[in-house]
């Protein structure tokens, strides 16, 4: 740390920075009091003069001790980071567990992706049965589960993860303010999610070769694909495949998350926790961008191909247009929002105050939609090239089609609901100070969980409006070069069934955490 990164901060600013929340009081229990206005994480002790000897900051339980210098700077960072990700841990449990339940359903789903794949695979599989397997395109099937359950992992637990340490970057501040250096926050930030995710991958992979995988298995047995004398064999390959997706993206989701973050100066810090991060950085926008043109441009060139092949690139073209509205996030996703909440806004001052909010936090409503997005694009598309190719030929495939169709879908959903839910949940019990205030100005419960109900409606108004669009340009090549429209044919039942399901999700995620929220005396969490 730099002369210029330490800030001078008086005994009563030290006692202010002691109550200003659980992880920096909890942080600085075990520390000396700042002596001469250094930092109190400083690792070099400055002596201090009092009752006629010169000693070590007044501690009670060190007392006066001559001056030294305790140690090499190394041994203070360990400590000091441990002690800031067990508070962290302590103050933050929802996000935390919201992490590990994230962590938990994708190792359970690579474990049984894992699984399935090295049981069809198996040295010990006859030749014959090794024939109906490939005419069934079973190791392909199984490989395309994998990447999937890969891929949705990476997403969600990287989403989870790093709405997490976003909560923490006003507690980030201050214990920078108060002399922690770059790497003791990223130290802490890493040992959070390494205590978050170690367990739940452990537990995910017992719960998918357990439960998950076997269903799999016997599901696709049931239906002719894998025959009967195929052996259902679990795979301890499974383990450090969930561990390495788990961990490793969970880690380096809160390492990149805290990079940025604890290179700024303690004032910026401060700032900007405060106000949020202004703009999306200089790779994140390009990348974007990229990622919607590229798509539109395949969407395109796969319009001119035969059936097989634009159906084999319409999963990219759907990956790239998710990726695209991740990167983006708000820009993309606020004027979306913005627009929805404008015709909300006309029902009621509850509902006023709920565009008010998520006008206020377009980057934390954002993080929200982007896995809705995601799984009503891709449901919408699974779920519609199999209703209009009912529609126009009256078959909608084998009977093991349709239901590997079902299963993929589901997961996929299930993923998307894991995330947007957490984000959700986060984001209503990071506002109990907010909600406490409102109902201290004379707001009622009722009030409050109306106004949470508006929020969850503009969020699922503006994650059907995305994910319809990126639906349609990634039906658009496939259902032209194989029915010759590019519009699908899907039952109102079956869009009702997705945006009420999409209504009750996040109208559950934001609405119980409010209600747990408004609990109790509000004078009490505006003091707290």
């Amino acid at each position: 740390m730099t002369p210029s990164d330490r800030i001078r901060i008086s005994s009563n600013t030290d006692t202010t920075l002691r109550g200003r929340g659980p992880p920096v009081r909890r942080a600085l229990a075990h520390r000396p009091e700042p002596a001469g206005g250094a930092g109190a994480l400083s690792p070099v002790r400055v002596p201090v003069r009092g009752a006629g000897a010169v000693g070590l900051s007044p501690v009670p339980s060190l007392g006066a001790a001559p001056w030294r210098r305790p140690g090499p700077r190394a041994h203070a960072g360990p400590v000091i980071g441990t002690r800031l990700a067990r508070a962290a841990l302590r103050a933050h449990r929802p996000a935390f567990v919201g992490t590990a339940v994230a962590a938990l359903f994708a190792a359970a789903v690579v474990s049984s992706s894992t699984t399935v794949l090295t049981a069809t695979s198996a040295s010990g599989v006859s030749a014959a049965d090794r024939r109906i397997l490939t005419a069934n395109g079973v190791g392909d099937i199984a490989a395309v589960l994998l990447i999937g359950s890969v891929y949705m992992s990476i997403f969600v637990v990287a989403a989870t993860m790093g709405t997490a340490v976003t909560q923490q970057h006003r507690e980030l501040a201050l214990v920078r303010a108060i002399g922690a250096r770059p790497g003791q926050v990223r130290r802490a930030v890493v040992l959070q999610a390494l205590a978050a995710a170690v367990p739940a991958a452990s537990a995910g992979c017992a719960l998918g070769g357990g439960l998950l995988a076997p269903f799999w298995f016997h599901g696709m047995v049931d239906h002719g694909l894998i025959p009967a004398s195929v052996p259902y064999r679990f795979s301890w390959l499974a383990l450090p495949v969930c561990l390495a997706v788990a961990v490793v993206t969970s880690t380096l989701a809160a390492f990149l998350c805290s990079l940025r973050f604890s290179r700024l100066r303690p004032a910026r810090a401060l700032s900007e926790a405060a106000t949020g991060r202004p703009g999306l950085g200089p790779l994140r926008a390009p990348l974007g961008v990229l990622a919607i043109a590229g798509a539109a441009v395949l969407s395109v060139l796969l319009s001119k191909q035969a059936p097989q092949d634009a159906n084999a690139g319409a999963f990219l073209v759907l990956i790239l247009f998710c990726v695209g509205a991740g990167l983006l996030g708000p820009r993309l996703i606020g004027p979306v929002a913005w627009a929805v909440s404008a015709s909300v806004g006309r029902f009621g001052p509850s509902a006023r105050l709920a565009v008010l909010n998520v006008r206020a936090q377009p980057r934390r409503f954002a993080a929200a939609v982007v896995p809705l997005v995601l799984v009503v694009g891709f449901g919408l598309t699974k779920i519609a090239l199999r209703t209009t190719a009912h529609h126009v030929t009256g078959s909608a495939g084998s009977p093991g089609e349709v239901w590997l169709d079902a299963m993929g879908t589901g997961l996929y959903a299930c993923f998307a609901a894991i995330a947007s839910a957490n984000t959700l949940a986060m984001i209503s019990l990071e506002r109990r100070r907010d909600l406490a205030l409102l109902r201290v100005v004379g707001s009622q419960r009722r009030q409050l969980h109306a106004m949470a109900f508006w929020e969850a409606l503009v969020v699922t108004a503006t994650a059907l409006l995305l994910g319809t669009a990126i639906a349609l340009a990634t039906l658009a090549p496939i259902l032209t070069t194989t029915f010759g429209s590019p519009l699908p044919y899907v039952p109102w039942a079956v869009a009702a069934a997705i945006a009420l399901a999409t209504v009750a999700l996040t109208a559950t995620s934001t609405g119980v955490p409010v209600g747990v929220a408004v609990r109790g005396r509000a004078i009490d969490a505006v003091r707290g």
